[in-house]
């Protein structure tokens, strides 16, 4: 299982380590206010758009740790809740990440929630609505979220197959928020920032993206990330030429196809010439 804790910064240095965020809307006042009010959250959009980052910023901002599970296939109820281990030559109770959010009071976050097994929902139900409870059926505990205690959970309705998506009745235990990709000057600043590169050699990379977007659905299951914008840019910033680079971050992660790729490629070329 993938799973990492953040602890809170400190007070005093809480501003300077917030990790970079541009908000294009009210999306930060809505979570605070989720949080505020013990409300679960849902944050739907696609692959790369700054979901976990969104998230990674509003823990920090609210001085809470931040517990993220990247929700794959075999992930299990188990796996988030606890289990038995040996340690020591003794068997001991191991806390999972949410199980250690409720106790400790924080921000758990389900990255692709819709991948996880069908038992994981079950588990978070109890938390979702006005009991805040997570029942520990192997340890015989029922335990209460703490006021500061916060679920959120994201996935990509463009992305799961149809097996894969939320239940309606799963969708309704949270309030829910849509994400997309920011409005090119927004994007031009995040990529700019994240890199390095100058604002008017991104402008060019975000208009390209915009283009290559549009082949969604098309020659492209997923559009071009904010996320793989940042990777181009910080790769010609760093010297690297731009065909190499936009090879290696706009083309080859988005299609195995060659004559995808080549028609990709023709599309940077006139670019970039």
């Amino acid at each position: 299982m993938s799973h990492t804790a953040t602890a809170p910064a400190a007070v005093h240095d809480l501003e300077r380590d917030l990790p970079y965020y541009e908000p294009v809307g009210n999306e930060c006042a809505l979570f605070e206010q989720a949080y505020e009010q013990r409300l679960p959250l849902l944050l739907k959009g696609p692959t790369g758009c700054g979901k976990t980052r969104f998230v990674s910023h509003m823990a920090a901002k609210l001085g809470r740790p931040l517990f993220t599970v990247s929700c794959h296939d075999d992930l299990t109820a188990a796996d988030l809740t606890g289990r038995y281990l040996l340690q020591g030559g003794e068997t001991r109770w191991v806390d999972g990440p949410l199980t250690r959010a409720v106790r400790e009071g924080g921000i758990c976050y389900l990255d692709e929630v819709v991948e996880a097994r069908k038992d994981v929902t079950v588990v978070l139900h109890p938390l979702t609505d006005d009991r805040r409870m997570l029942p520990l059926e192997r340890t015989g505990e029922l335990l209460e979220a703490p006021k500061d205690f916060m679920l959120v959970v994201s996935y990509n309705p463009g992305y799961q197959h149809i097996l894969k998506s939320l239940k309606p009745s799963t969708r309704q235990r949270f309030v829910a928020m849509s994400f997309d990709f920011p409005p090119p000057r927004v994007e031009c600043d995040i990529v700019s920032r994240e890199s390095g590169l100058s604002h008017e050699r991104c402008a060019a990379l975000v208009n390209l993206a915009a283009r290559l977007r549009e082949l969604k659905g098309q020659d492209l299951e997923e559009g071009v990330s904010t996320r793989l914008l940042v990777y181009c840019a910080t790769l010609i910033n760093a010297g690297m030429p731009i065909l190499e680079a936009t090879r290696a971050t706009l083309v080859e992660p988005l299609s195995d196809d060659l004559d995808v790729q080549e028609g990709l490629m023709e599309a940077i070329q006139a670019t970039f010439g």
